[in-house]
């Protein structure tokens, strides 16, 4: 009896000891999911930034590559250059071409001034030709007048010769007269027709002139191609030498110098240095307790003792829906699936995290982190 007395006594401090042991567990597992779901965090999360691709809007040899793969550029700083030679020759001869059509303009300005003051001149001689027909008609309308009467006096003289009434002087002299009257007639219309196509010459020289006026709105309607071609040759001249538009590291570089760069062909990526995010997926339960503006500690794999503080920048709102679950989206009737999964795993949304403090050289696209929300 006392034996198994011992016995009992021997096994209660492991049995004790095992209850412990099982009590810590479950306390410090309840501590656990209570931390996990008031602090959220994942392990499923990689570092990004933006990045652009580098790609000549110009074609030509590159004469100068001012980067190496993987190196780190300042705003401003120079990249690369393409030959832009012919590109100055071409904005030269744009150039040459405006200056050109400018002495054009001003060569057709000046004609069309002279122009301008011959229609006034035109115009002043058609009122002097028609003030001149006029004063030709009156002088035409005095000559028939007075040949009319020396005419009339005449055949009334002639019959009273005869009868011996007047002398032949008088006749001789109404007859003399009358030649002279008419011979002046003559004249008078003679200078009428003059006048009429003196105004007829002054009339046709005002509507050329008039004419010749509007010659000059071809040319000016020139104006705007030839200063669009100076802009685009010396766009394409700037282009010829390509900056960082950003901080930025170089990356995926492949071409050299001497090589023959065409457009839109890309030749290395800028990694935009001045924002990096950390992407954490975290599950559809979680997310009631995430939301923008968060604090949020970030460890990044490479450096799992150094911590780096950040910000909730955004919250995804749609991932690729699960084909095994809802089936394909196509046209036509739906493709609902058959089989029923039993264990159903919760969808992960992407969370954007803004790093505040980032390293330059140990930050990298797509590298691991982690990442746990520390709320407000």
């Amino acid at each position: 009896m006392e034996t198994h007395n011992n016995a009992l006594r021997s096994r209660l401090p492991g049995r004790w000891l095992s209850i412990t042991i099982v009590a810590v567990a479950l306390i410090l597992g309840l501590t656990v999911v209570y931390h996990m779901s008031l602090y959220p965090r994942t392990e499923d999360a990689e570092v990004f930034a933006n990045f652009i691709g580098i790609a000549p809007q110009v074609e030509g040899p590159l004469i100068r590559l001012n980067v190496n793969d993987n190196q780190f550029v300042k705003k401003g700083q120079l990249l690369y250059e393409i030959d832009d030679r012919p590109y100055q020759y071409a904005l030269e001869t744009a150039i040459s071409e405006q200056k050109t059509l400018e002495g054009q303009i001003s060569d057709e300005q000046r004609k069309i001034a002279a122009l301008i003051s011959g229609v006034s001149v035109a115009q002043e001689n058609i009122h002097s030709s028609e003030a001149a027909v006029v004063n030709a008609e009156q002088g035409v309308a005095r000559a028939r007048a007075e040949w009319t009467y020396a005419n009339n006096n005449l055949h009334r003289l002639e019959p009273l010769l005869t009868r011996q009434f007047v002398t032949v002087d008088a006749v001789d002299k109404a007859r003399s007269s009358e030649a002279a009257e008419d011979e002046a007639l003559k004249q008078s219309e003679s200078r009428l027709q003059l006048a009429k196509a003196e105004l007829n010459s002054t009339l046709a020289q005002h509507e050329q002139a008039r004419h010749a006026v509007t010659t000059l709105e071809p040319l000016i309607d020139q104006r705007g191609a030839k200063a669009a071609a100076v802009k685009k040759a010396r766009y394409n001249l700037n282009n010829c030498r390509v900056y960082a538009p950003f901080d930025a590291r170089v990356t995926n570089l492949t071409i050299s110098e001497g090589a023959y760069a065409h457009v839109g062909q890309e030749m290395f990526t800028l990694i935009d240095a001045r924002t990096w995010w950390a992407i954490g997926n975290f599950r559809e339960g979680q997310l009631k307790r995430i939301t923008p503006g968060m604090k949020v500690d970030v460890y990044v794999l490479s450096r799992p003792n150094l911590r780096f503080s950040g910000v909730v920048d955004s919250i995804g709102f749609g991932v690729t829906p699960d084909p095994d679950v809802i089936g394909h989206l196509q046209p036509g009737l739906p493709d609902v699936q058959r089989t029923l999964n039993w264990v159903h795993l919760a969808s992960r949304y992407p969370v954007r995290v803004r790093v505040d403090n980032p390293t330059r050289d140990l930050f990298r696209i797509g590298e691991s982190a982690s990442v746990t929300i520390r709320g407000n």
